[in-house]
This record gives structure tokens, C-alpha cells and sequence, in this order.
């Protein structure tokens, strides 16, 4: 047994490690940034919780979700390794606890989103703090060509070199090579750095059931009937999760539905329940899953199709982690297709949307003559109203402006601050460090009072006593964590400093105009994509391992649906009629004319009128009240390009 194999049973009670572990760690230790590139359940988190334990300083990870820290967190507690995490869940004093171990060196590995990165007094705070290694978990949202790409993460490379973190590991189970490239390009990772284990799973059973949507649930439960053993059954609506589950109940099957639209508490409720068998069906959206370290899980149903190659990956990667055979079943029908494509059209955001808000920019920007500054303040909720631009595509066209350096991020600050006090102002002066006095006279003198409620001026402040707003913040935080005064805030705002140098709006438009074009048809490749991977008529294991960029798998698994002669055949959708356009002159003069009265500036296209047929909601949808029009959603199962000639038809008669 090697020094790290030891120190591995000491540490973890593992007597050997797994595939691309160990290589990954050395790399780490030896000081070089890696990306590890396992499948789902192959061991990636205990490369970075195993390195942590040998550096001098904190570790910090960027997890996606709550659920996704929680079980890591109980896993390396259990193991007496000294992990937190900061998380909308806890409680004050909870945080404060967390923080004070951070600073202390006690705690050796924080969790967080990278949304905490947006947090004032988060970035005060871990600015103190030397950290050893950034950790990127599912880092393929790094990537703009990555299936689950989160623009904020495009940020991690700034945030690293802010924060000056000498080592950087990249974990991902689902990255072809083009993402992989991407994702190490950005931050400076050597290709022979890179770790990719094989994506073959000898004892997954890949199945694919022609079925209709008549004849669906009859296949789910013949399925159900024939497995015994824990079972999620995928789908891609909140609404189905509810009615599967609610027909598989009646006929006595033990299920549970679990969506996004579900409270916290009741997910985390049936997520416990799955995990201690006392669930064995779960029936739900894409939001169950990540995370879920259940090795028994014996069968993976798409009811529906899944989202891309990627996300199907991830999904039947979740069955099996024993080793034990299990299987992973779609019941195969383009039915849900439409609604994939239309999920992809309705966050593209159209050419003068992204003019206004580059409008909004350019005549928001106040310019300080003393400063030499050029800034731009917004909050986001405000701006994709003003825009008519989705908050995640809003966002992505943000940090794009970054990247083509016209928009600079700067800080960010709650527009509203307010207080109460909790105990005598004048006498808890007593009880302040001495460097903060000066700051709390100024408070006391710069607050303004509604009844028991105060709200800081802080221009007042910076005017009369030269404290600024991030002197006054740390007071204030301070106060807060004595007891000494309730403190609120709200409304998240942004400011960036606008570069006026570049930024020139028509070049600005047809570069984000080209970008978003670019991504639509990228994401409609990718469906079309994964169509044609199904219907393959060469092994479907040998295929998947392929997509990733493995050339190992056997040219023939033996055991899915094609080994064993079955080429999928999808069933056809359910037929539309012939007259379905008989009624789409009167719910588009319906649209036209409830805009007309409720919103007269907006433009109305040809898209947008579509986008209301569909079902794809806008923020003028909610602004205007148009879901309850008799014609919003009336054609979501009608493929978006064909309603879309419709309108054109209809309005250029």
C-alpha cells in the first residue's frame, strides 16, 4: 500500500481508490489545476474532499444545489473531516457559526452556489480568508456549449484570480471534448491535466420502448411490475409529475411526485423518504437527482424525453451505483418534442430586446465628472421587465458584455436597508471595538426613523463624518450579530462600470444578436442530435461512451435494446388535425388587441404573438395578465416554427 492509499484508509476507510482518483489527486498535490471527468457515481467528489485534508488553507466548492452540499457534508462529517456550508437554509446564527470557523481554520472545506459570490458581506468576508483550491462541481455550466450552462459560473475565472486561489479542480460527469477544451481553457488547465475515466456501465440495461400516448402508462406499470427495487421515473412538466404519480397511487403503486414547484421542506421530505426506501417511486422533473448517492436505485424510467444526450447520461447514471444490474427504460415517442424545441425558442431573446436593454445601459450610465466613472446600476427583476428578456437569458447577455469588455462588474449592494434596535442605542456604544466608534456615531447621527424602523442615509454619512457604505455595512453586520438591532435588506442591485470606449450599441447588437442566433441553433442541434442517437442501429452503450469521448467501451454491450435486435422505431405523435388553424385568427386579434389596451408601447411581432400561442412565458405575459387569455398555451404541443408560419400567414393576409 502506497503513502496516499494509507492515508486514504486512515482518512476514509477505502482500502484502494477508484479509477482517475489518484491520478487527479497527485496532479493537485503536485500543485497543477486539474479537471476530472467521471461518470455519475464514480467517486469525483473524493478528489477534492481527500486533497482538502492535505492543504495548509480552506477549500472552497461551487455546488449547484443545497441537496447536492447537504449529502456531501454528511458524508465528510461522518468521516470527521470539518465541512460547512453557507446556504439560504440556515438561520443567522447558524451562518455567523460557519463563518467564525472559517476564519478560526477549523473548518477546512466551505460549500457555497456561486450566486453567494453576489453576497456584500459574503465577499467581505472571504477575502479575509486564504484558500488553497477553488473546486468547480458540475463545472460543465461553466461552459457556454454545455447542457446546463449558468452564466454566473462564467465568473469563477475572475473570482479566482480576485481571490488569488492557486489550485483549481473542474469536476463533471457529462462533457464531450469540445466542453472539456472550453472548460480548461478557461482556467489555464494543461491538457495532460485533464482526467477522463471511461462512461461504460456494464450493468445498465439501456431499453427503448416505442410507446404512445395512449399506451405509456400501461408500459410504466408493466415496467414497475416487472422491478423490484427503488425507481425515479423522469418527466418534463410539473403538472405530469403530479398526474402520474397521483394514477400510479390509485393502482397501489408506493409513489411520490417531486418537482421544483414543490415547497423546500416537502422536497426535502420525499427526497429523505426515497432515500430511506420508505418512497421506492419517485416520479419527477429534472430538479431530483443531482446529488443522490442511493446505490440501489434499480430502475430509471424516461417517461418522457430527456433534454439532450448529456442530461439522459446523467439521468440513467443514477441507477446501479452497487454494480448490480439495473434498468434504465424510456418509453420512446416524439410527443414531448414540440415542447423541448419550444422550451429552447422562448429563451432566445429577439434583436430589439437586446437593443433596448442596450439602450438602458447607455442612457442609465451616470457619469461622475470627480470619479472619472462611467457606472451603470440595475437590479435584474426591474430589468427583464423593462426588457421583455428572460432573467437566465438576461443574465448570459450580461456576462457576454463582460467578455467583449463593454461592461465591467463592480459590486453589488441591497437598495433597502433598514433596522431595528434590539437594545439601548447610546448605551451599547459601550460595547463597541474601538475602531468602529467613529463609524457608529456617524450611524446614529445618519438614520432616518418610521416609527420603530430606521433606514440609513448613507450619502449623508459619506458626507458628514467620510465613512463609506461598506464601513457602515460592517458596523451594522456587527450590530446584527450581537443582537443589538434586526437587520433587513432587499433589492439586489448591480453596478457595473460601462467601458464607453467599446461600447458602441450597433456593433454591441449585432455581436449579441449573432451569439444568441448561434446558441438557439445549438440547443435545437443538440435535440435533434440526441433523436438521431436513439435511433441508432449499432450499440447504444458503445454510442453514449463514444459521444463523451471514450474509445474504450466494447464495440457491443450485449445488453441494450439494439444487441438484443431491436432498433427503435419512435412512435408517431399523436396526430394533429388537419384544421387546427381554423380558430388562430381570432385568439392572435384576442393577444393583439389585450396588448394593445394593457401595454401600448410594447412591439408586437410575429414571435412574440407565437411565443403566447405556445405557451412560452414572457415577462409581459405576467406584466399583462395574458395567460388569462382564452389563447395562450393553446398550441404548446405544435412545434413552434409551423405555429410561427401560421401568424406570418394570418397577419400578412
Amino acid at each position: 500500500m502506497n503513502p496516499l492509499e494509507s492515508k486514504l484508509e486512515a482518512l476514509f476507510g477505502f482500502n484502494q481508490f477508484r479509477q482517475g482518483q489518484e491520478q487527479t489527486i497527485q496532479q493537485l498535490l503536485a500543485g497543477h489545476s486539474s479537471l476530472a471527468v467521471f461518470p455519475t457515481g464514480s467517486g469525483k467528489s473524493l478528489c477534492y474532499q481527500f486533497t482538502a485534508t492535505q492543504l495548509p488553507n480552506l477549500t472552497l466548492v461551487i455546488s449547484p444545489l443545497i441537496a447536492l452540499m447537504h449529502d456531501q457534508l454528511d458524508f465528510l462529517r461522518s468521516k470527521g473531516i470539518s465541512a460547512a456550508s453557507l446556504d439560504s437554509s440556515q438561520s443567522k446564527e447558524d451562518s455567523q457559526a460557519v463563518m467564525e470557523g472559517v476564519q478560526s481554520g477549523h473548518i477546512k472545506i466551505l460549500m457555497i452556489s456561486v450566486e453567494r459570490f453576489k453576497n456584500e458581506r459574503f465577499r467581505r468576508f472571504i477575502k479575509q480568508v486564504p484558500i488553497s483550491m477553488l473546486v468547480v462541481d458540475e463545472a460543465h455550466c461553466i461552459s457556454e456549449w454545455g447542457h446546463n450552462f449558468r452564466p454566473d459560473y462564467l465568473k469563477l475565472p475572475h473570482y479566482q484570480q480576485e481571490l488569488r486561489i492557486p489550485l483549481v479542480l473542474l469536476l463533471t460527469a457529462t462533457a464531450t471534448r469540445r466542453v472539456q477544451k472550453d472548460m480548461a481553457q478557461k482556467f489555464n488547465i494543461y491538457p495532460e491535466h485533464i482526467t477522463q475515466t471511461g462512461f461504460y456501465r456494464a450493468n445498465l440495461d439501456i431499453e427503448l420502448i416505442p410507446a404512445s400516448s395512449e399506451s405509456k402508462m400501461f408500459e410504466l406499470k408493466k415496467v414497475l411490475n416487472e422491478v423490484k427495487g427503488p425507481s425515479i421515473v423522469y418527466v418534463t412538466q410539473q403538472k405530469t409529475a403530479e398526474d402520474i404519480a397521483t394514477a400510479l397511487m390509485a393502482d397501489g403503486f408506493p409513489t411520490k411526485a417531486y418537482h421544483a414547484g414543490l415547497k423546500d421542506d416537502v422536497r426535502r421530505q420525499i427526497q429523505a423518504d426515497f432515500m430511506s426506501g420508505q418512497t421506492p417511486i419517485i416520479v419527477a422533473t429534472i430538479a431530483f437527482g443531482m446529488g443522490i448517492d442511493k446505490a440501489d436505485i434499480r430502475l430509471v424510467v424516461h417517461y418522457d424525453l430527456p433534454k439532450s444526450i448529456e442530461n439522459y447520461s446523467q439521468e440513467i447514471g443514477r441507477a446501479g451505483r452497487d454494480n448490480l444490474p439495473s434498468r434504465c427504460v424510456m418509453l420512446a415517442s416524439l410527443d414531448g418534442l414540440h415542447t423541448l424545441e419550444n422550451f429552447v425558442y422562448g429563451d432566445t431573446p429577439q434583436r430589439h430586446e437586446i437593443d433596448s436593454l442596450l439602450s438602458q445601459i447607455k442612457e442609465q450610465t451616470l457619469h461622475d465628472e470627480q470619479w472619472h466613472t462611467d457606472q451603470w446600476e440595475t437590479q435584474l427583476y426591474g430589468l427583464s421587465n423593462q426588457t421583455n428578456i428572460r432573467s437566465l437569458p438576461l443574465k448570459t447577455l450580461l456576462v457576454q458584455l463582460e467578455m467583449l469588455d463593454a461592461i465591467e462588474p463592480k459590486y453589488s449592494y441591497y437598495a433597502e436597508v433598514r433596522l431595528k434596535w434590539q437594545t439601548d442605542r447610546h448605551a451599547f456604544k459601550a460595547h463597541l471595538p474601538a475602531e468602529m466608534q467613529s463609524t457608529y456615531d456617524a450611524i446614529l447621527n445618519g438614520i432616518q426613523y418610521k416609527k420603530i424602523w430606521g433606514t440609513p442615509n448613507f450619502d449623508t454619512m459619506y458626507q458628514q463624518a467620510g465613512v463609506t457604505r461598506g464601513d457602515v455595512l460592517q458596523v451594522l453586520e456587527y450590530l446584527a450579530d450581537q443582537n443589538a438591532i434586526t437587520l433587513e435588506s432587499k433589492g439586489l442591485t448591480e453596478v457595473y462600470q460601462v467601458n464607453t470606449q467599446v461600447f458602441h450599441q450597433e456593433t454591441l447588437l449585432n455581436q449579441l444578436s449573432q451569439y444568441v442566433e448561434e446558441k438557439e441553433s445549438s440547443e435545437i442541434e443538440r435535440i435533434a442530435t440526441m433523436i438521431r442517437f436513439f435511433q441508432l442501429d449499432r450499440c447504444l452503450n458503445h454510442n453514449l461512451a463514444k459521444y463523451f469521448g471514450d474509445q474504450n467501451a466494447p464495440e457491443q454491450c450485449g445488453h441494450c435494446s439494439v444487441c438484443k435486435g431491436k432498433v427503435l422505431a419512435f412512435a408517431a405523435p399523436t396526430s394533429e388535425r388537419d384544421n387546427w388553424q381554423q380558430n388562430l385568427a381570432f385568439y392572435l386579434n384576442e393577444f393583439v388587441s389585450h396588448m394593445q389596451n394593457k401595454s401600448p408601447n410594447s412591439l408586437i411581432t410575429e414571435v412574440l404573438v407565437t411565443r403566447f400561442l405556445t405557451g412560452l412565458t414572457q415577462p409581459i405575459f405576467t406584466k399583462v395578465k395574458a395567460r388569462q387569455l382564452s389563447g395562450f398555451a393553446k398550441y404548446e404541443q405544435h412545434a413552434y416554427r409551423e405555429v410561427l408560419d401560421a401568424v406570418s400567414l394570418t397577419t400578412n393576409r
